[in-house]
């Protein structure tokens, strides 16, 4: 029911043996065409033991019942043991007979997750058979499932241990609307019927359900309450409409010597548990249709349209997709579409459910995987019937075994069925129930803190406050590195979340002229779906005197000085981005001349010279004049310098630098005039400078044009 079971038809020629070896081999023959491979493994070793290989024709035999013992463990999910068979039958020769020997020893040394054994046979295999696209895709998918496992998604999957048993536990579904009852199908002790399936070893699966407290742990599962819905037969794959009152399920009947395939029951809940089911006729009709196999059904809220497998003529290859609508007046489902080869392929699509966003979800072994059955999520188109660009959802939720049956319980929580071995599986290579999470993304935040036109200067001890637009609001201080580091709360919760978005002030208020202009900055997650480490600079500008790069003029002249050694219009630049960066300041430009010439001609000078910046910002730049003030100061402020290992510098060193603050007044620069003169002209050259001073951070723009027209235009309400 789970999967394809290939029957494999043998047609060698047996040699004249004893007549106790024949019947060793009659034996194990009989078994096997019958697919009774639980009791077939023993029969068919049985008799390989039996024939001694004294001939090549004897030969012949021994490999073909290495290769039946291989076959009937591979059939039932003994992987290992299918390996040893296959490596007898393969040693004895037989892939001159059967080569795909190799490559069904290929797909166990995969399925176990054993890549280089693997690869060699899909490569041995590939040699006798050239360009087959299966074994292709083999060698593809060990590559694939290497690159996975490398590089995993977020996903964190559990086997959920307390709720499996050693027998096949598979197909999860959620039956109610508050996802406090899990259905699934097991063939755990307990079931409805007596017999064992000859495929399986083990009982035939009925439908089973544990309730599901409020922390997430599950009860002792039931058999689901109903009228003749678990019987003999083999019953799983289940799935509700929106109001959880009508069941679809799987059925595949359990005659022996007939071949019936399977069907889609439908049950209607009542006061007693589940009503008698009625069999949906989705078949083709004549005795063609008798063999044919409809399962796993997905059915949609309202409960007119249906998703299911199937083997049925006119797919793609395998078990394809299919989709049929229910026509109420009719009361009959109408003749099934297949899905497609965007969806379907030569291979086997599988065990389909529907996404909480509209999305299908559906396993598949025909669309690149890491092996075996892997899990794809299909996009839906619009409102049509209509699913596209299938996704491999990667490692975790897929294993190099098989997996499928996906469903979510919320955005980030869900289950899943898997056969891949772990430390809590209850058997080795069994079904079992697993659940997955989606943690939430990991994101950090580290704030630094730097004052304003001094690359690489960090400011310490400055207070960084963060609000969330989701009401949360903490703060920081910055560390000697200008640095404040946002990651876990006490509490281990994290400060940064999904969807969010978070406005940032950094400030260092001081007395005076101490202490830096608050600013702010932002970052945002939203629509953010992945890890993040977000690193936000924000630059202070300090309380004193901005100093601008160096703009130069004439000898008496006020005139911007604009020539091969200096451009003073790029050094005001600086001004123009500094507005930019905060588009509500205020900013004063002040000019200083040197102490030669009067007071009163510098005063004058400076004046022009600050007037000159202004209009170039204004004129040249756009800047509106409502930003900038201009005023002239003169000589009356001398600048201060440091002098540091026997150079003056305009950048105050590190206080235990040793350096010594020097005020440029005339009298310190006069005593340089005739014993210096370079350093004479250099001292007066950094007192003629223009500064920036913060007038406020209180400019609103005018609103432009066109805004203003838009309102104008817009109807007035009386």
């Amino acid at each position: 029911m789970k999967k394809i079971l290939l029957l494999t038809l043998f047609t060698g020629v047996f040699v004249t043996l004893s007549i106790a070896q024949q019947k060793y081999i009659d034996e194990a023959m009989f078994y096997f065409r019958s697919e009774n491979y639980c009791e077939g493994a023993a029969k068919c070793e049985l008799a390989y033991k039996k024939v001694s290989p004294k001939s090549p024709k004897a030969m012949k035999i021994k490999g073909q019942l290495a290769f039946m013992t291989a076959e009937c463990f591979r059939l039932t999910e003994k992987f290992s043991n299918a390996t040893d068979w296959y490596d007898k039958a393969i040693m004895l020769k037989y892939e001159k007979i059967e080569p795909r020997v190799f490559f069904y020893n290929a797909e166990m040394y995969r399925a176990m997750g054993d890549f280089n054994p693997a690869e060699e046979n899909y490569k041995e295999y590939l040699k006798l058979v050239p360009g087959d696209r299966a074994a292709k895709n083999g060698i593809e998918s060990v590559q694939l499932a290497k690159r996975y496992q490398a590089n995993r998604t977020r996903y964190t999957v559990k086997n959920e241990s307390k709720l499996n048993k050693p027998e096949n536990d598979m197909a999860p579904m959620l039956g109610d609307r508050k996802g406090t009852e899990l259905y699934f199908s097991s063939a755990r002790p307990g079931s409805k019927g007596s017999d064992k399936d000859p495929r399986s070893c083990e009982s035939y699966m009925d439908l089973w359900v544990a309730k599901i407290d409020k922390k997430g742990n599950f009860g002792q599962p039931q058999l689901i309450a109903g009228e003749n819905v678990n019987t003999e037969d083999h019953e799983g794959t289940v799935c509700f409409d929106g109001r959880y009152k009508t069941m679809f399920f799987t059925r595949c009947p359990n005659v022996k010597k007939q071949n019936l395939g399977c069907d889609i029951w439908m049950s209607e809940s009542g006061p007693k548990g589940w009503g008698e089911p009625t069999k949906l006729l989705l078949k083709p009709e004549g005795k063609d249709g008798d063999t044919v196999s409809v399962g796993h059904p997905c059915v949609s809220e309202d409960g007119r349209f249906l998703i299911f497998a199937s083997d049925m003529p006119g797919g793609e290859g395998g078990r394809d997709l299919w989709y049929s609508t229910y026509d109420r007046r009719s009361n009959s489902w109408s003749t099934p579409v297949n899905m497609g080869p965007e969806i379907n392929t030569p291979g086997n699509e599988l065990f389909p459910t529907f996404g909480l966003d509209g999305s299908l979800y559906f396993a598949s072994d025909g669309h690149l995987g890491m092996g075996g059955l892997d899990i794809f999520k299909a996009q839906r188109v619009g409102e049509e019937f209509k699913w596209v660009k299938p996704e491999n959802m990667g490692f975790p939720i897929n294993s190099v075994s098989n997996d499928f049956g996906l469903i979510e319980v919320d955005p980030r929580n869900g289950y899943f069925t898997s056969n891949r071995k772990s430390t809590d599986s209850q058997g080795e290579y069994t079904d079992d129930i697993w659940s997955y999470t989606l943690p939430p993304n990991k994101y950090t935040l580290k704030v630094i803190v730097l004052e304003s036109g001094q690359k690489g200067k960090r400011i310490a001890n400055a207070n960084v406050k963060v609000q969330g637009s989701d009401g949360a609001t903490w703060e920081g201080i910055t560390n000697d590195l200008g640095e404040v580091y946002f990651e876990k709360k006490p509490d281990d919760s994290r400060y940064i979340n999904e969807e969010t978005e978070y406005g940032i002030e950094a400030s260092l208020f001081g007395e005076g002229d101490k202490g830096y202009y608050p600013n702010d900055g932002g970052i945002s997650t939203v629509g953010l779906d992945q890890d993040y480490d977000f690193i936000l600079e924000i630059e202070l500008l300090p309380k004193t005197p901005i100093r601008l790069p160096e703009v130069r003029y004439a000898l008496a002249r006020w005139e911007l000085l604009v020539n091969e050694e200096i451009n003073s219009k790029d050094s005001l630049n600086f001004v123009d981005d500094l507005l930019k960066k905060y588009p509500t300041l205020v900013i004063k430009l002040t000019s200083h001349t040197d102490s030669r010439d009067t007071d009163q001609r510098n005063l004058i000078l400076s004046q022009k010279r600050a007037e000159e910046c202004v209009k170039y910002l204004v004129e040249e730049k756009g800047i509106d004049p409502l930003r900038l003030q201009a005023e002239g100061r003169g000589e009356r402020q001398p600048r201060t310098v440091w002098l540091l290992d026997g150079e003056y510098i305009v950048d105050e060193p590190d206080e235990n630098s040793g350096a010594q603050e020097i005020e440029l007044t005339e009298k310190y620069i006069n005593q340089f005039m005739r014993s210096d003169k370079v350093l004479f002209e250099k001292l007066h050259q950094f007192n003629r400078r223009t500064e920036g001073e913060i007038v406020s951070f209180d400019y609103v723009p005018a609103p432009k044009k066109e805004e203003v027209e838009s309102e104008n235009t817009e109807p007035k309400q009386d």
